[in-house]
């Protein structure tokens, strides 16, 4: 068991160390947390435009125009995640760097317009929502980034218009992003010329044929979510924050996915959802309760504690436990560093995602249809709305609550046998 230990801390600690550090990855994650409040405020707006798959509610919000009404609430919330996340990530990309974010931020902004190809419309030229939207994360990602990066440099190395000291600094600031704005507007400029001249046409084409596709096909598949699962729970296991390092990367992707099932959802609320592994099959089923699906350790606790010390935590851990917050299970139990918990720690979530997928792709329970609801919200009623309003998500949720305590309890069991005899020597 020790080995064990010290063979985690030895290897795994330093990689999740390093990646919790760095600068691109945390911008990134921390740049689209931006957006999440407008992706739960649109999810919430098309929840209720499809009146909760409820075909006479649909009907009469139609006739009474209260679903265009919704549905505009849709595209200016969740249809904005791509061009709200570019100034999210530049600006705590600039933050890291310590450069100007807000001047950092306006140019990426420009930079995303300026190599996003416009649409004629009837009434003259626009940008399409899909761009704007999930679709345009990647480009979202890459042109904050590199835009940040090449301010940065410019600012680092004194290539920058300086203004007296008597100026206000809005204004210093301002005629300091001159140079490198500049630069970096010119440098998109060119790249979205050269691309028009190629079959790709945009740099949208190219990064979705380029990542978009080989990374949705990982991210959205069975085994991709046992890997990530499995790798968030090792490093949650050494005491690193195993979601925001693996959310860093695979959020954009599952979003993305989470975005085309709401398309279609859109479109009619009986059809097959294309994706079954989504933002909200991680959340809702995949991580039941939080990082480990330590909800099924909480009940666990519940049911068999016998220990002093575990008859008080569990009154301690079982509220915010309901409301998927497990920090106070990780580091109370605790369940960091804690051999003789690890193997339900990663293996319980697997599990999770397999009887998940494999329900959701036989048609036995519906899909997530796309609707991306608050992680704080309890379970049941979290699996009912995140599949559309229908039952089976319900159901499965407590079906696998059930499945969850029986694979902890035993575990649970020696834990608190353990306290006990330590309870019993210190008396």
């Amino acid at each position: 068991m020790q080995k064990i230990t010290t063979f985690l801390e030895r290897y795994l600690s330093p990689i999740g160390a390093k990646l919790a550090a760095n600068r691109p990855l945390t911008a990134v994650r921390d740049g689209i947390a931006l957006a999440m409040p407008l992706i739960i405020v649109g999810s919430a707006a098309m929840l209720l435009a499809n009146g909760f798959s409820i075909a006479p509610l649909k009907e009469w919000l139609i006739g009474n125009g209260i679903f265009d009404w919704l549905v505009k609430i849709v595209n200016a919330s969740f249809g904005l995640v791509g061009l709200v996340s570019v100034i999210g990530i530049s600006y705590r990309y600039a933050n890291e760097l310590k450069v100007d974010g807000l001047s950092s931020g306006a140019i990426s902004l420009a930079s995303f317009f300026l190599v996003t190809p416009d649409l004629i419309a009837k009434d003259g030229t626009g940008i399409s929502f899909a761009y704007l939207g999930a679709a345009g994360l990647f480009a979202a990602i890459l042109i904050s980034l590199i835009s940040t990066k090449i301010f940065a440099w410019f600012v680092s190395h004194k290539i920058q218009i300086k203004m007296p000291d008597g100026v206000p600094p809005a204004v210093a600031s301002s005629f300091a992003a001159l140079i490198p704005g500049a630069v970096i507007i010119v440098f998109w400029g060119l790249v979205f010329a050269g691309l028009k001249l190629t079959p790709f046409d945009n740099i949208h084409q190219v990064l979705q044929v380029l990542l978009g596709q080989p990374l949705s096909a990982f991210g959205g598949s069975l085994a991709g979510a046992i890997i990530v699962s499995m790798i968030t729970s090792l490093f949650w296991f050494v005491g690193i924050h195993g979601g925001n390092i693996t959310g860093a990367i695979m959020s954009p992707i599952w979003l993305g996915l989470m975005a085309e099932n709401l398309k279609v959802y859109e479109g009619d609320v009986h059809a097959v959802m294309p994706h079954i592994v989504t933002q909200p099959f991680m959340d809702m089923f995949v991580y039941l309760g939080g990082g480990g699906a330590t909800i099924g350790l909480v009940v666990a606790m519940i049911l068999t504690a016998k220990s002093q010390r575990y008859k008080t935590l569990k009154m301690l851990i079982t509220p915010p436990g309901l409301f998927n917050i497990n920090e106070p299970t990780m580091f109370g139990v605790p369940v960091v560093l804690n051999v003789k918990l690890v193997i339900p720690f990663v293996f319980v979530p697997v599990v999770n995602a397999i009887i998940a997928y494999l329900t959701m792709a036989s048609g036995l329970v519906h899909a997530t249809v796309g609707i991306v609801i608050p992680w704080t919200m309890p379970p049941i009623l979290s699996g009912f709305l995140a599949t559309g309003s229908h039952v089976s998500g319900a159901v499965l949720q407590i079906v696998l609550l059930v499945i969850d305590t029986l694979l902890y309890l035993p575990f649970m069991r020696i834990i608190d046998k353990d306290e006990l005899a330590i309870e019993a020597n210190e008396q």
